[in-house]
């Protein structure tokens, strides 16, 4: 399994890309994505940036893995790396909620 690590462009190229995450700074192959400015968030799998990502969506990522880090470590406060999710409730997809009349009139 791959996970996509967020990581924003700070030297810009067509093939290759100065670029750093939390774990730090390394040279990521560009050539599915092109040449994108300094600043741009991108998600990069196996050293290759595959897509590119808003700055929130870049840090809502960022987040979750940094959640699972901490899990692993033993630590149950994550809350606060899932703000835009804690403190509501969960809402069901269209989708479910469909199915879901559907076993109800079994």
């Amino acid at each position: 399994m791959c996970i996509g690590i967020p990581f924003e462009i700070l030297e810009p190229g067509a093939a290759r890309a100065l670029a750093r995450s939390r774990q730090g700074t390394e040279t990521i192959d560009m050539r599915l994505l092109g040449e994108v400015p300094a600043g741009t968030h991108v998600l990069v799998m196996t050293g290759v940036a595959r897509q590119v990502l808003d700055p929130d969506e870049a840090r809502r990522i960022d987040d979750a893995l940094e959640a699972v880090r901490l899990a692993l470590k033993g630590e149950t406060d994550l809350d606060h790396l899932f703000a835009d999710l804690a403190g509501r409730e969960p809402e069901m997809p269209a989708a479910f909620m469909e199915t879901q009349g559907d076993v109800e009139r079994d």
